[in-house]
């Protein structure tokens, strides 16, 4: 994997970092990480990305619904 690809499998993660509670970082830690651990199987390797973006958007949007 190159950069590229290892920088848009740490989104969720990335995201996560601006929630305002810490809950969502580990989940979206483990989706980055399989993401990397499956980029040789694309298929299985989108599907964990999109968990680990939907975890983080919902922490996000908690953050400006409170904020």
């Amino acid at each position: 994997m190159n950069v590229l690809q290892i920088s848009i499998a740490a989104m969720p993660f990335l995201l996560a970092l601006t929630s305002r509670t810490g809950k969502a970082i580990a989940p979206c830690v483990l989706t980055s990480l399989f993401t990397v651990l499956l980029g040789g199987e694309p298929h299985r390797a989108v599907v964990a990305w999109c968990i680990g973006m939907l975890i983080a958007a919902v922490a996000l949007r908690e953050r400006l619904r409170t904020g």
